[in-house]
């Protein structure tokens, strides 16, 4: 066996642990053995160290994956025209698709602590990204403070996930959370299409007597925003 061959093999093999470790950790939480990622992966536990070199660096290589899947669905939403509809309008229609990822970003936020924390952090600076893009591409309003939006949108995101799942604290079942994840979506996407595009409040009254309170030195005209 060539040299080449056994690269091609590693990497389809460490693809493999890949997505049996975002399944267990969403399963079972952050917590679940590498021995039973192995297994789920037809792998040797040592296999995992030969790849990835600890738990840690696991963790790390599901956390990028997770959020180059969340990135990449994002900015193809908040894309230009038709494009961006149709990109939506895909995505929703294999929802079911996303549960073990959504269950893996759930798990993480439980999880909490300083990986949890900088999973979060990472999953914000992504928004901030690809919220940018939406705004050169004409799809989203300016921010006075894209930072801030993001994070608040993610917090808002993360929360309302977090209320919903059906398990919070013990095992949550992979064959089960797709048509919990359908239903959620089914449930929000038209309030929250509606609050985002046509907006909430019909007048500046509250954020106007906010700056003139707060002197929040953040915030500008709507005007001056948007141009």
């Amino acid at each position: 066996m060539s040299s080449a061959r056994r690269t091609d093999d590693d990497l389809t093999a460490k693809a493999r642990i890949r997505d049996a470790a975002v399944r267990r950790f969403a399963e079972d939480g952050m917590g679940a053995s590498l021995r039973a990622v192995a297994s789920d992966a037809g792998v040797s536990p040592g296999l995992i160290l030969h790849h990835f070199g600890s738990r840690a660096g696991l963790r790390e290589a599901c956390d990028a994956y997770v959020l180059e899947a969340a990135r990449t669905a994002k900015s193809a939403v908040l894309g230009p025209g038709t494009a961006g509809a149709g990109a939506f309008l895909a995505q929703l229609s294999q929802v079911e698709g996303y549960a073990p990822l959504v269950g893996y970003l759930l798990r993480c936020v439980q999880a909490g602590g300083p990986l949890g924390g900088e999973f979060i952090d990472h999953f914000v600076t992504d928004a901030v990204a690809y919220l940018e893009e939406g705004v050169r591409a004409g799809t989203v309003r300016p921010s006075r403070d894209p930072q801030a939006r993001a994070r608040v949108l993610t917090a808002m995101s993360l929360g309302s996930l977090l209320l919903h799942l059906p398990a919070r604290d013990g095992r949550l079942d992979l064959d089960e959370l797709p048509a919990w994840l359908r239903g959620y979506v089914d449930t929000v996407a038209l309030p929250l299409l509606e609050l985002y595009t046509e907006a909430l409040l019909t007048d500046s009254t509250l954020l106007d007597a906010y700056v003139a309170a707060t002197g929040d030195s953040r915030a500008r005209t709507s005007s001056a925003v948007e141009t």
